[in-house]
């Protein structure tokens, strides 16, 4: 959520909130295909961090299970995925002992079109 003043009748300041989209790239004014993309990068980005910790791998380990140098561990890490495109992001998880399952399905919202929706998301673990 998003906090702005604004002045009331009497000229004293308030704060109001603007409930954010669910996209922070969106929020932040991209264009909405390339918000899409920001968000799932980010996304994968974040399973990566998780699964290294989860792995208990220094990132010069992770670099070595990854194919790329330990910098580029350390900018996962912290959430700089610039450079990286989904398909090698989703590669690296793959080198990480994780499984991706993609499901392909329809949206239906009667009869209107829409466009559909991408989620990365951690399954639950039984």
């Amino acid at each position: 959520m998003m906090k702005a003043r604004r002045k009331n009748k009497k000229g004293a300041e308030r704060e109001s909130v603007t409930r954010g989209s669910g996209n922070v790239f969106a929020d932040l004014g991209f264009a909405r295909s390339e918000a899409i993309d920001l968000k799932v990068k980010a996304e994968l980005a974040m399973q990566i961090h998780h699964q290294i910790e989860e792995l208990g791998l220094t990132q010069v380990k992770a670099a070595g299970r990854l194919g790329v140098s330990q910098p580029d561990v350390s900018k996962l890490m912290n959430g700089r995925h610039t450079g990286y495109s989904v398909e090698r992001l989703l590669a690296l998880l793959n080198a990480l002992e994780v499984d991706i399952d993609i499901v392909v399905r329809p949206k239906h919202h009667g009869r209107t079109l829409r466009r559909g929706v991408v989620r990365v998301m951690e399954a639950a673990i039984a």
